[in-house]
């Protein structure tokens, strides 16, 4: 509805509609599968849509057919992962029940069930007819004043100087030299959206890929009222086609079509098949349904879609051009998604803000290597496999390795690191005690304990009991100088960041609606200079957040920003013998009363003068030293020799996580996101009482109503909890009930080793209050894996909750 009122949406389409995908999609519309609650609420409006509002309005049928949906779990990690998944999609509306083997036969016959352990039923999901649905958005958005132009495609996107350090997209250009000026610019080129968001320099590393299914010859006991059931074991979904089945692929290993560039003229075509690289899977697939084997195939058909590099899509402004969105890469679920997609797009856009949270989907999480083709080529055999495989919590992705690397990799590759992807940089996940790590592929996955578990719980026992050493340089650092700097930075965060020199703020910077954007420290090192430091996750969210603000506040010719991530390697040294190491190296006075907490300033270590910040993310006394690139295995080198007399330990992130949820310390983007008010997160303690900072008016607003008895009375809050049992695991989603209702999900977890047990950070609502009366008064519960698990829930850190350890 973008096109109502004095609105223009000219839309012009490179081909006839419906155009790429749609027209050979297989059209399932599925809502259950997904941990993540904005994916899971796109599915959801689509449903919606096609099932009753998009026909009412239009009169033109989608073709929805609610035949129900079947998910196969064939092995216990398959059933545990989709009991998950379950408990997390009830929670979310979508009434999901788990059936016999025997129940799954009833509603499929032909369905082979014998290594069948349960099905996952959603008897209101189905499937549409693709070329149905295209054509009824289109006759919507018709009705609504949208202009479509098909046979008309883009050459290039239109930019022009914001004359504040920035640029805006201003139009588009057509094939024909034609010129469309707007104001607003979406990208949904589909698998041509990187190209085309090339020509304004933009970042958009989505890859086509072969994508199959079969369609057999008639089946005289097919019904076509049969539910679409998948099973991933086999790769596979299946579905009445005409009178035969639909056999759907998603190998485990996919092969990138067209990497170079995606033809111009390509509409409407098929590929042909590779049938040697494709027959195991289809084998595999049409075991499922063994008739499927007796009768012939009408077709094999080979079509492209396009994948990112983490399956999720693109969606929002791009951080290099104003007025430029990207609504793309949607993984071979534009069915499932679209309308949802759409509807989120055209908020943003009407409103200048999301009202979902999209800190997984944003461009501004990818990089500009992830667009080059050797990366999308190789990544997107890697992706389209994860598609029907199992989530294993502690997976990290095997392509496009060693992008970059810390300048400590190889010290840590002989102290036994094993490495997972952060962002692109190869990061110490834990250490084996013998100095050489296993492979990935050495590893069984595995949603229990897994083989390193001991050396995990030691490098933890090892930050809490001596010191821990963790390198973090994959941190997101920045030096913003110049004479509005500190204007700037005070116009951005919530607290005040422009006081006294060497001093460290931690604060929040929020959107106008009082909400969370960023969650980072900004340490003043001069008068006119300051260091901003933010999580690898929120790399180009950040930067973007600081030119753009420079550029509305007039500020841009009075700020020099400029990215330290790969200039500047950052050593933590963490743990209650920290203070007595540092102070064994350094002639600098780090007692308590000279280097309180939050101070920063340089200190002589060796041969260089690292940046010294006494803070911490895991709950103890800490330093966090930053120093050149180029001195960093001096500076290692003095810290490891020195280190021993004092216990010095290796820690991973597997233990950099663990410690942090023990302190219920929060992540932006895990635990924390863009629809969430910063005073139901809890940090509000950060924000300046006489605001000035972007959301102040909107805090003020909903800190006054929240406030009408008096004291601070909140419907939602971001909680510690821990489990009462020490054997169940949490990961993430996992429901919240209170005296026998759902009242919130986990949105981070790990296992608390001091703790003893599996501890995280959730979101609850209350009746009609969180109070710390009201946590104390509930009988609570986490369900993990399909069993309700007692659990203790708090408004203060489950650890040292007086904050004694990390100022002693």
């Amino acid at each position: 509805k973008l096109g109502s009122g004095r609105r223009e949406v000219p839309m012009p389409d490179r081909a006839q509609l419906p155009p790429g995908p749609p027209w050979h999609a297989a059209g399932l519309m599925v809502t259950f599968g997904s941990l993540s609650e904005t994916s899971t609420e796109l599915r959801k409006y689509s449903k919606q849509l096609y099932s009753s509002l998009l026909e009412q309005e239009t009169g033109q049928s989608t073709g929805f057919k609610p035949c129900g949906f079947i998910e196969l779990a064939t092995n216990p990690d398959r059933l545990e992962e989709y009991r998950r998944v379950a408990a997390f999609n009830r929670y979310c509306g979508i009434n999901v029940q788990e059936i016999t083997p025997g129940e799954v036969q009833e509603r499929f016959p032909l369905c082979r069930v014998d290594d069948v352990l349960a099905g996952f039923l959603v008897e209101d999901d189905g499937r549409v007819n693709p070329v149905d649905a295209t054509m009824a958005l289109v006759k919507g958005a018709r009705m609504h004043g949208a202009i479509i132009k098909e046979k008309c495609p883009v050459k290039q996107i239109l930019t022009s100087s914001t004359g504040f350090g920035g640029n805006k997209a201003v139009g588009v250009e057509l094939e024909d030299g034609s010129i469309i000026y707007a104001n607003t610019v979406v990208n949904c080129a589909g698998m041509w959206a990187r190209q085309l968001s090339e020509t304004a320099n933009v970042v958009c590393p989505n890859q086509a890929a072969e994508h199959y299914y079969l369609v057999t010859d008639a089946m005289p006991e097919v019904d076509p009222e049969w539910p679409v059931v998948e099973d991933p074991s086999c790769y596979t979904y299946i579905r009445p086609e005409g009178a035969g089945l639909m056999v759907g692929l998603f190998e485990a290993e996919a092969a990138a079509w067209n990497v170079d560039q995606i033809p111009n003229d390509f509409s409407f075509g098929e590929i042909e098949p590779d049938w040697d690289r494709m027959a195991p899977y289809l084998e595999a697939a049409m075991s499922r349904v063994p008739a499927s084997l007796e009768v012939g195939a009408k077709n094999f058909f080979c079509g492209p879609e396009s994948f990112t590099p983490d399956l999720g899509p693109i969606l929002g402004e791009s951080p290099e051009v104003d007025g430029l969105f990207l609504a793309a890469g949607l993984n071979s679920i534009g069915i499932l998604t679209g309308p949802g997609v759409g509807r989120l797009m055209a908020h943003w856009i009407l409103h200048g803000h999301p009202d979902m949270d999209v800190t997984g989907v944003n461009p501004d999480r990818f990089q500009g290597y992830q667009a080059g083709a050797k990366y999308r080529a190789e990544r997107v055999a890697e992706s389209l496999g994860k598609v029907y495989k199992s989530h294993y919590p502690n997976e990290s992705v095997k392509s496009c390795r060693g992008a970059k690397h810390s300048p400590l990799y190889h010290q840590l590759e002989q102290k036994g690191a094993f490495f997972r992807d952060v962002s692109g940089f190869e990061s110490a996940d834990w250490f084996h005690p013998s100095g050489t790590a296993p492979s990935a592929d050495e590893i069984p996955l595995t949603f229990g304990r897994p083989v390193w578990w001991q050396h995990w719980a030691a490098e933890h026992a090892a930050v809490r009991e001596r010191v821990g050493l963790i390198d973090m340089s994959f941190m997101s650092k920045f030096r913003v100088q110049g004479v509005g700097a500190g204007e700037l930075l005070e116009r951005l965060s919530t607290a005040r960041v422009d006081g006294s020199i060497n001093r460290i703020s931690y604060t929040q910077w929020l959107n106008p609606q009082g909400n969370l954007e960023a969650d980072l420290t900004v340490t003043k090192l001069g008068t006119q200079d300051f260091l901003v430091v933010a999580s690898d996750t929120a790399h180009r969210h950040v930067e973007s957040m600081l030119h753009r603000t420079a550029g509305q506040q007039k500020l841009h010719d009075q700020v020099q920003i400029s990215d330290l991530t790969g200039a500047m390697a950052q050593i933590n040294i963490q743990g209650p013998n920290s203070r007595e190491l540092l102070q064994s190296i350094t002639p600098q006075d780090l007692s308590d009363n000279a280097f309180p907490f939050r101070t920063a300033m340089p200190i002589e270590v060796g041969y260089c003068r690292p940046l010294c910040a006494r803070i911490t993310y895991v709950g103890e006394l800490g330093y966090e030293l930053y120093v050149p690139v180029e001195q960093a295995g001096h500076l290692y080198q003095v810290l490891t020799e020195a280190g021993a007399a004092h216990g010095l330990q290796h820690a991973g992130l597997k233990a950099l996580g663990s410690l942090r949820m023990e302190k219920s310390y929060r992540d932006f983007g895990h635990d924390m996101d863009n629809t969430d008010p910063i005073l139901e997160t809890g940090l509000a303690f950060t924000c300046k009482k006489e605001g000035g900072y972007i959301g102040a008016e909107a805090v003020a607003a909903f800190d006054a109503q929240a406030r009408e008895t008096g004291k601070l009375r909140l419907g939602k809050r971001l909680v510690g909890v821990l489990l009462e049992d020490p054997e169940p695991l949490m990961y993430h989603g996992e429901v919240v009930w209170r005296d026998g209702l759902r009242v919130g999900d986990v949105r981070a977890a790990s296992y608390g080793h001091t703790l003893g047990a599996a501890c995280g950070l959730a979101l609850v609502h209350g009746a009609p209050h969180v109070t710390p009366q009201y946590l104390r008064d509930g009988h609570w519960e986490v369900e993990v894996n399909g069993q309700r698990v007692p659990a203790k829930l708090s408004l203060k850190p489950l650890y040292d909750p007086k904050n004694e350890k990390i100022k002693a």
